[in-house]
């Protein structure tokens, strides 16, 4: 993989400006264990604002070569490149208009004097101790095709958002795409006392909210400070009126607290590294709108 540093060289900006400049889709294909990199490579163009598939060359010559049109990009990957399946569809291919990408290990191959544009994903030897099975190849010709569909993803300008409509299902769909508004608490779900209550009220209002804190607000519903579990656990011993005891004084001011829109892998991030357990939050003017926890993530299943 150190030894393709050296080979990123014009054509592989070539290749990223070829595709980038075509209308069409790319179409990539390849037999036996460069047929499967061929499908990660393909998937991995698709995922990154690259429209992509896969096509099996064997497939292609009973009908599949159908789905290839001119303004197609079609990027053939075999390390000898000598398969036998890809270069009995490649004059088809180039008779349609559609240009060819070849990725191979040897830069003297037919595959590669047929291609517009070769890319030379060439090792000196096998991982194989045999020196037969494809090992330390497949990995450079995946290294060469990740790195073609990122420098496609950095040119096209995509962003976390993009990747996140791509990516719906799952736990990284969840993170990407679940905000704060998505998991937080609402209105008197949200455990709250005026900056004028007592320590019993607040200590009341813990209780009724179940989320181990209350927020502190002002008479315009402003957030000053939040009163929790740990809070209670510190003044315990220091109070010696507890029943005249104001929240004000003994809570936590100027809390963290986190916007609705915000993404909830955002809320996870910043709980861990003030290593606190519950968010209030907050509208442009310092409102509280919401609040949430650990639980309320889990529940999410973002973290």
């Amino acid at each position: 993989m150190r030894a393709l540093i050296d080979r990123l060289d014009g054509r592989f900006l070539a290749a990223v400006s070829l595709i980038l400049g075509r209308r069409g889709r790319v179409v990539v294909s390849g037999i036996g264990k460069s047929g499967h990199i061929a499908r990660k490579v393909a998937s991995t163009l698709a995922s990154t604002g690259t429209p992509a598939y896969f096509v099996h060359p064997a497939e292609a010559s009973h009908g599949d070569l159908g789905m290839i049109q001119p303004d197609d990009v079609f990027i053939g990957i075999s390390h000898s490149g000598e398969s036998e399946e890809l270069l009995r569809i490649v004059p088809l291919i180039k008779r349609q208009g559609a240009k060819l990408i070849a990725l191979t290990g040897n830069h003297d191959s037919t595959l590669a004097r047929e291609a517009d544009i070769h890319l030379d994903a060439g090792v000196a030897q096998e991982a194989c101790p045999l020196n037969l099975a494809p090992t330390a190849s497949t990995t450079a010709a995946l290294a060469l095709g990740d790195a073609l569909a990122v420098a496609l993803l950095d040119a096209r300008g995509f962003s976390a958002d993009d990747f996140a409509r791509s990516h719906p299902g799952g736990s990284l769909g969840r993170r990407l795409l679940t905000h704060v508004a998505d998991v937080m608490r609402r209105g008197t779900d949200v455990p709250s006392v005026a900056d004028t209550a007592s320590l019993r009220e607040a200590v009341h209002e813990m209780s009724r909210g179940r989320m181990g804190m209350t927020a502190v607000v002002d008479a315009a519903g402003r957030i000053v400070g939040v009163f929790t579990d740990g809070d209670l656990r510190r003044v315990l011993d220091k109070v010696a009126d507890f029943a005249g005891a104001r929240v004000v004084d003994l809570m936590t001011p100027g809390p963290r607290t986190i916007r609705p829109e915000a993404l909830a892998v955002e809320a996870v991030q910043l709980m861990e590294r003030h290593k606190i357990n519950q968010l209030v939050a907050v509208d442009d003017d310092d409102k509280v709108v919401g609040a949430l926890n650990m639980h309320d993530l889990f529940r999410a299943k973002v973290i």
